[in-house]
């Protein structure tokens, strides 16, 4: 910013305002534009692609100036603040015409990336969260609420890592901070590329009161009144319809930390990043903006409590057997507005007239909507039934107040219904009389003066006038006509008569628009009496919607309802992966069981590459989700125990904003489902640790399969190239081995997709790469040195096991095992390790020392560094 120089009045108070919102972009408005100056114009100008000009030219120190029309305004707002800027908005707060001195401006509204609420095309079912953050001992207090819907939710939290997985799956763009947050704190946020907003001061406002009335947590109160003072320090503006904080336990769901939702693609698709391809796109047969809504903040959090999961499925049943009433109930929901997003506009103050139509529209259709849940109510629809309020008097006052077809403007008049007010009814009689003159005027002139093209016509500069072409001026009688405005090709004139009329008929317009503003405005503090109502109303309908797509879906899948069993038994007959089916069509999809008894805790599963393995594995990942949301489940039968958490270690990709390698996500991973796991968990590991040397990730895969199998004992389905780890079903009891079948046909593979119990006989790695491709030279060239490795013994690496401790094969499994690879039982048991190892101390001492290695208290470093200390002892004995 320049050195201050001896400036202009209005740059004076610019820079006044600027200081107060140094953070922002400072939109200054100036007659028709928003003016913006200094550094603000100049990256302003390069983000929004605007001309950049300059004020005082002719002064040694010039100040760069850009501007953009007020009218086109939010389209240039919405680009910066899309790109995480803020934008004050700085208004006229009188007529410049009546000012005396400078036009006194001040802030109305800072726009920020947490409190945007203009939707824009293809948005009206995303939220958009602002939180907040305030941090006491180690824990953290924090909130989050949409301002366009008024939904406030609070949790405390006991660490950063459960702060930030929360952030992330509310995918918010905003956080409001207070001086109690810590440096560290602090330092792990700036990673995440979210803005952060300070909001130190405690607002003492009624809205505030309201919000926390509830809650009892000193942390929760905290974070809350500090969230809600940003919102009143920003918006300036009454805040009705944000609602009293909700306390929520993040153990009250089935945990899903983001890493898992990306893995399983529940909102995402992973390479487009577009909903097409999701658990989202699938269930979405939602009929309203509120309902889509509803339906990701239930898959971001399926349920817990086996009471509230029946409830779901009970009226997704009486739906199911009711097609032509959920037929009914879908057109009637299909002419239902954003009923949340119009209630909180109506409190915002920003509502117009096509806003209340919409609002009224979507009421008229609320008494069908109950009338056909009465006519279905068989007890299980009782407490949606309850909630669903058609607020009939809202509807009455705009149906009675707002004409059909109002203007976008609620300030320039024509909005307001013909005998709602009595005074407005007078104004509108002068006004059309005053019309109806004119008219006459005219054609009185056109008479007297002969000049058949002569009008009368008006606009806001020159108000009314009498236009006659140039060469008829000579027509006019002298003295009368007084000139008023010179065209190119005709003349415009006014006459004391025409004066006279002019005064009344404006003067009218412009009470009767005063007039209708207020009447709107009082028309809109009674529907805010009742915003509650609404919002009650709006979060039953979107309630309805969700249940009534799950119906679609589930009949439409042909899924069926998931029972929930006490113990620990997972028992999927024929199901299915239902994005991937959807994708391919039913015809060409295998389904598949998945059976674990009470004491099976871990299904290896081996098998080629593009053979379905990690699809089977997400398929139970799914089917688990959508049955704790509530949804019908794709299978023939499912009985299943209710899952705590859901881990996945799938996929290889490098965190590169963090610097961390595929290997390390992969520890990292691992190694959060390790720590945090229960019994009631549900674990997915996907080739683990093949990010690494074989040697190290063959020791980790099996080291980690033997924790799960003896400590954490949650149902796993570990996934493995490593075909010497199937000799563990002989050593660990709850450890069964499941491959996925394919064959060999005159040199092609071909997957059969069908999960079969026993390890699978061969990897087919050469078999995979012609599938995708490679050349043909090259594939010869690598069949000819797998078979030189076949014969030589070196298929595999020995086992990560002691020797002594392999298990032995019975004369039918060296047999059976011997056909399926061609090879001779000793060649085959070989694979293994000899059968009299010679003596190996130093291999002998690594195996000892990786068996007592407590993993889990090491770090993922830790544990690379003390595997590679292994690798290079048992390379120098080499």
């Amino acid at each position: 910013m320049p050195q201050k120089t001896k400036r202009t009045p209005m740059m004076e108070q610019y820079m006044k305002v600027k200081e107060q919102y140094p953070d922002a972009f400072l939109f200054y408005r100036l007659g028709d534009f928003y003016e913006m100056f200094y550094d603000d114009a100049i990256k302003g100008s390069q983000i929004l692609e605007l001309t950049l000009t300059s004020r005082n030219k002719n002064a040694s120190e010039t100040i760069p100036m850009c501007g953009v029309p007020h009218h086109a305004a939010q389209n240039y707002i919405d680009i910066l603040v899309d790109q995480g800027y803020k934008v004050a908005i700085c208004e006229q707060m009188e007529d410049p015409k009546l000012a005396k001195d400078m036009v006194k401006r001040e802030v109305i509204q800072l726009v920020t990336p947490g409190t945007l609420i203009d939707d824009k095309a293809g948005e009206a079912k995303e939220n958009n969260y602002l939180t907040a953050v305030h941090e006491s001992s180690g824990k953290f207090g924090f909130a989050y609420t949409d301002l366009s819907t008024g939904e406030l939710k609070t949790a405390e939290l006991d660490n950063v890592d459960a702060l930030i997985n929360e952030m992330l799956s509310l995918r918010t763009k905003e956080v409001v901070i207070d001086k109690s947050v810590t440096n560290s704190t602090i330092t792990a946020f700036n990673s995440l590329k979210i803005l952060l907003s300070h909001q130190d001061e405690i607002e003492e406002k009624s809205e505030v009161a309201y919000s926390t009335q509830e809650l009892t947590n000193k942390l929760e109160i905290n974070v809350v009144s500090h969230l809600v003072s940003y919102l009143e320090v920003t918006q300036k503006r009454a805040l009705a319809h944000i609602q009293k904080a909700i306390h929520y336990e993040p153990a009250q769901y089935l945990k899903l930390d983001h890493r898992v939702k990306r893995n399983l693609e529940l909102l995402e698709n992973s390479r487009t990043h577009k909903k097409s391809g999701t658990l989202l796109w699938l269930l979405d047969k939602t009929k309203t903006a509120m309902g889509g809504r509803l339906l990701k903040q239930w898959i971001d959090r399926p349920l817990l409590n086996k009471e509230d999961i029946l409830e779901r499925q009970n009226i997704v049943q009486v739906l199911l057997d009711n097609y032509f009433e959920r037929s009914g109930l879908q057109e009637e929901l299909s002419q239902v507005y954003d009923l949340e997003r119009l209630a909180g506009r109506v409190a915002f103050g920003n509502v117009n007239g096509r806003d209340l139509i919409q609002l009224m529209t979507s009421l008229h259709h609320i008494p069908q909507i109950k009338y056909i849940l009465e006519q279905l109510n068989d007890g299980q629809l009782g407490n949606l039934l309850s909630q669903i309020d058609p607020v009939e008097e809202v509807a009455d006052l705009i149906e009675t107040a707002i004409v059909d077809e109002p203007p976008i403007s609620v300030t320039d008049g024509n909005l307001i219904r013909e005998g709602y007010n009595s005074q407005l009814d007078e104004y509108n009689d002068a006004l059309n009389n005053g019309q109806k003159w004119l008219a006459e005027l005219e054609a009185k002139e056109r008479q007297e003066t002969g000049i058949h093209n002569l009008k009368i016509g008006y606009n806001k500069v020159f108000g009314y006038y009498i236009e006659v072409s140039k060469g008829n001026v000579g027509k006019l009688a002298e003295g009368r006509y007084q000139r008023k405005q010179t065209l190119v090709n005709a003349e415009r004139f006014i006459t004391p008569e025409l004066k006279e009329k002019e005064a009344m008929i404006l003067g009218a317009q412009s009470k009767a628009a005063d007039l209708e503003y207020q009447l709107f405005i009082d028309i809109r503090e009674q529907i805010k009496d009742r915003i509650q109502r609404l919002q009650k109303l709006a979060a039953a309908v979107a309630k309805l919607d969700v249940l009534q797509s799950f119906a679609v879906v589930s009949e439409d899948g042909h899924f069926v309802r998931p029972e929930f069993v006490s113990g620990h038994q997972i028992d999927i007959k024929q199901g299915w992966h239902p994005v991937v089916q959807k994708v391919m069509g039913k015809q060409s999809y295998v389904p598949n069981n998945i059976s674990m008894a009470q004491d099976l805790t871990i299904l290896l599963i081996t098998g080629p590459n593009m053979s379905g393995k990690s699809t089977y594995m997400r398929q139970l990942a799914l089917t688990v989700i959508m049955a704790q949301l509530g949804c019908y489940v794709p299978a023939q039968s499912a009985k299943m125990p209710l899952f705590d958490q859901i881990f996945t270690r799938i996929g290889a990709a490098d965190d590169l904003i963090s610097g961390e390698s595929t290997f390390m996500v992969e520890m990292m991973e691992a190694n959060e489902a390790l720590k945090n796991a229960t019994p009631n968990s549900l674990l997915l590991f996907d080739e683990i640790g093949r990010g690494t040397a074989t040697y190290d990730g063959m020791a980790l895969a099996q080291a980690i399969i033997e924790y799960v199998h003896d400590k954490v004992q949650a149902k796993t389905l570990f996934s493995t190239h490593y075909h010497e780890l199937t000799a563990l079903e002989s050593e660990l009891p709850q450890l069964k081995n499941i491959h996925v079948g394919a064959v060999e046909k005159n040199g092609e593979l071909v997957f059969l997709h069908q999960m079969q119990a026993g390890p699978a006989d061969r990897s087919y790695g050469v078999h995979v790469a012609k599938l995708a491709g490679l050349p043909e030279s090259l594939l010869k060239n690598a069949a000819q040195i797998l078979e030189r490795l076949e014969n030589e013994g070196q298929q595999l690496p020995a086992s990560v096991s002691k020797p002594e401790e392999q298990p032995a094969l019975s004369s039918e499994q060296k047999e059976s095992t011997a056909e399926n690879n061609d090879v001779s039982p000793d060649q085959q048991l070989s694979l293994f390790g000899d059968s009299e190892p010679a003596v190996d101390p130093v291999g002998e001492k690594v195996v000892s020392e990786l068996k007592n290695a407590n993993l889990m208290a090491m770090t993922p470093m830790e544990v690379m560094n003390a595997v590679y200390k292994w690798q290079d002892r048992l390379n120098k004995k080499k």
